[in-house]
């Protein structure tokens, strides 16, 4: 045996290599004592480390952890629009796990948010696949940089919790391939996560963990994943399947490792199989052993919540800023009397509920950030953070604080019983007895500010009549009191892009004509059209577009311009100028627009963005180069992807609906062709290179007599090319069976 590495699976027995399936309890794997293999701690994130102070006995409580920073949650932090900033979230967070001895933190989740219901939004990424790989590998490759694993989540398409250990998601494969895993693929291909957690439920009507195709031809074959595959907690239903399929590890243990032995013996696990899976737990923990290794290392907690602060401040996203009511200048806070209502401002709610429940090291609200920056405001909290009906009291204090004050903010949001792990909303609205005092406040002091706290989106419509100014602070993590006063008070300007499109009412989201399934399945009939690719093609009026959000600069984008750079790549490059006198961020967008295609595509879709610092008048150049899958699409007839030759505008903008300028490039195709048989089309048959060249001999052939002439007249030209060749004679009688015969013994000489 090495002295660098544990044993290779060559020297373990049968019982051994079995036992290296399945954990040694529910947060860690099982070792091998008698080779020297230990069993590593892996435990939860997505937003910080979750290690439960009865880890060391196997337990489960979600309320009892370790202090640990808690960062914000992929609801807010996916709205940076900042990948080198969710690095460093990363590294903090490995550098927590290397003080804890935690091999495995468990995320990133990059299940996209498909119906702004889904009660796991606060922990996922985006409505759309390219940002949300684009963002969150940040995260991966931020905490495998120092030696601790990840576990990128929940492979695949777990995208509501009704019924969500069970229910059978019924996609198509290009709604996989162009929704439902672009941020897995585009994950494992750049950053190499150690680890993969598959999903609960089915699909297609397998479940995750005993999908082959899933776990092993896609995920392993086609797409070079070198790491191991574990079941989230309770997942594996059948350990032989699994493994078969491509599971390494099965967590929780269910203490049936016999089963594997006996399946090994009786020939039902090849023995390369299980060597596989067996040889893939002992690279894991070769991965991680120099990291657990580290005795003695204590992270710096300060520096730590710095981090957790700038990324709050780029989680928020100004949705509104009538008469620049923001931001509020806090030197003259002593002359204008500032009103905070809402408990929200006191007892923030900071991240979401359920498995990712993280103790924070430091907690500060933002009246906490008031008093310690010695800026008055009068308080009132209005409300109660539960579900109960209003307090008139409450309401009644909050109203004659409003009147005296010059300016209010409100903070309003969702508390947790709304939303949470475990199950789905059933509204968009917040409750009625925060908004009905909103509508009160609003009639007593015209100068208000609703700051928001939401794990996904909420109607704002049908109130933002009563404020002037909206801040979206999503849940913004231990530091979110001070990043919100930074903000408000203008210490910096909100930068945030809305990552996923806030409707104006939820039954204009397509999926949810589908939503949340039926009888133990849930259809995907939206297809590739999800958020705002659905209403942006359609033309849906929507209250805020996917990728706005203001600033308290302003911003030009011109000379935008495309460059060809392969036969379908291209490299576009556009001028930024800061307008204003504040320095502050801008996020420049590229869409990519299709023109006529052969399958229904979206009118246009995120293919590039970079955010820029830009002082006050001061002017960058940008460059993001498209390669060839910014233009392409799956095709379930090649199964695979495919780029049409033609023309395809490029969109530079800061929203999807607010694009600065617009440029064409004109791409070669990937040449990609179908053999042609007597099934196909005669429009087919004209449309194909070879195809082209034998129509053209048939018409030779009527002229001439030699075989039937075809018909000319545009009614019958339009069924005739729409119609397979072995269907001529329904026009053509025996004459037509003689042409689709001439036609496929030509191409037959043609194709050789």
């Amino acid at each position: 045996m090495s002295e660098s590495t544990y044993p290779s699976v060559k020297d373990l027995t049968l019982e051994e290599k079995a036992s290296l399936t399945s954990g040694g309890d529910a947060w860690h794997l099982q070792g091998v004592e008698a080779k020297g293999i230990p069993g590593y701690m892996i435990t939860d994130g997505p937003h910080g480390l979750r290690k439960s102070l009865t880890s060391s006995t196997g337990e489960t409580d979600l309320d009892n952890s370790v202090p640990a920073t808690c960062f914000p949650p992929a609801a807010g932090l996916s709205s940076s629009w900042n990948p080198e900033l969710i690095h460093k979230v990363g590294e903090a967070m490995a550098e927590e796990c290397i003080q804890e001895k935690v091999a495995v933190i468990l995320g990133p989740g990059v299940n996209i948010k498909r119906n702004p219901l889904g009660g796991r939004c606060f922990e996922y990424w985006s409505e759309d696949p390219y940002l949300a790989g684009h963002e969150a590998i940040g995260i991966v490759a931020g905490v495998q940089s120092k030696g601790v694993g990840t576990s990128l989540k929940h492979f695949a398409a777990n995208n509501q919790e009704t019924d969500r250990l069970r229910v059978d998601a019924r996609i198509s494969q290009r709604a996989l391939r162009e929704i439902y895993l672009p941020a897995f693929e585009h994950i494992v291909k750049t950053a190499q996560p150690w680890t993969i957690m598959c999903s609960y439920n089915r699909i297609n009507g397998v479940h995750s963990a005993q999908n082959h195709w899933l776990l092993t031809d896609v995920l392993r074959d086609e797409w070079g994943f070198e790491g191991i595959v574990m079941s989230d907690w309770g997942a594996d239903h059948d350990r032989v399947a699994s493994l078969n399929a491509g599971l390494n590890l099965e967590m929780p243990p269910s203490y049936t490792d016999d089963q594997i032995v006996y399946a090994a013996r009786d020939g039902r696990i090849a023995p390369a199989q299980l060597d596989r899976m067996a040889q893939g737990m002992i690279d894991l923990i070769n991965k991680a052993r120099a990291a657990m290794s580290i005795d003695g290392y204590r992270f710096d907690v300060d520096a730590h919540d710095e981090v957790a602060h700038q990324a709050a401040i780029e989680s928020i996203v100004l949705l509104k800023n009538d008469d620049a009511i923001l931001p509020l200048n806090a030197d003259s806070a002593a002359a204008r009397k500032i009103a905070v209502i809402g408990e929200f401002a006191r007892t923030p709610r900071y991240q979401g509920g359920g498995s990712s429940h993280i103790t924070p090291t430091k907690l500060t609200s933002f009246l906490d950030t008031l008093a310690e920056r010695g800026i008055k405001a009068d308080f009132a909290p209005g409300f109660t953070l539960d579900l109960e009906p209003a307090d008139p009291a409450l309401e009644s204090e909050a109203v004659e604080t409003a009147k005296n004050a010059d300016v209010v903010l409100m903070f309003l949001g969702l508390p947790e019983a709304a939303e949470s792990e475990g199950f789905d909303r059933d509204t968009l609205d917040m409750p009625a007895k925060q908004i009905a005092l909103l509508e009160q406040v609003a009639a007593a002091n015209q100068n208000v500010v609703v700051v928001l706290s939401n794990g996904s989106v909420v109607s704002v419509a049908p109130w933002a009549k009563n404020a002037k100014g909206i801040l979206e602070s999503w849940l913004l993590g231990q530091s979110g009191g001070p990043a919100l006063a930074d903000v408000i008070f203008g210490q910096v300007s909100p930068s945030g892009k809305l990552a996923q499109s806030i409707p104006l009412d939820i039954n204009d989201d397509p999926s949810m004509l589908n939503w949340p399934g039926e009888e133990g399945h849930v259809d995907y009939g939206e297809g590739v059209f999800v958020g705002y690719r659905y209403y942006d093609t359609y033309g849906k009026v929507v209250d805020y577009p996917f990728g706005y959000g203001l600033s308290y600069a302003t911003f030009e984008i011109a000379d935008v311009a495309a460059a060809k750079t392969g036969a379908n790549t291209a490299t576009v490059t556009a001028t930024v100028t800061n307008t204003s006198d504040v320095d502050a961020s801008e996020t420049v967008q590229v869409y990519v627009a299709p023109g006529k295609a052969d399958v229904a595509r979206p009118k246009h879709e995120l293919k590039g963005f970079t955010k820029v610092f830009l002082k006050a008048g001061e002017s960058k150049t940008v460059t993001i180069d498209l390669d060839e899958r910014a233009f392409a699409y799956w095709s379930e007839k090649y199964n695979d992807w495919h780029v049409e030759a033609g023309e395809y505008a490029i969109e530079v903008g800061v929203s999807s609906r607010d694009i600065a300028g617009t440029v064409a490039v004109a791409l070669d195709g990937d040449g990609k062709t179908q053999p042609l048989t007597e099934w196909s089309t005669y429009g087919e048959w004209e449309a194909d290179p070879f195809g082209a060249k034998i129509v053209a001999a048939v018409a030779a052939a009527g002229e001439a007599g030699e075989l039937t002439k075809l018909p000319d007249n545009a009614m019958m030209r339009m069924f005739l090319n729409s119609m397979p060749i072995n269907s001529l004679s329904t026009l053509l009688d025996e004459g037509g069976k003689k042409i689709a015969k001439f036609m496929v013994d030509e191409y037959a000489k043609l194709a050789k």
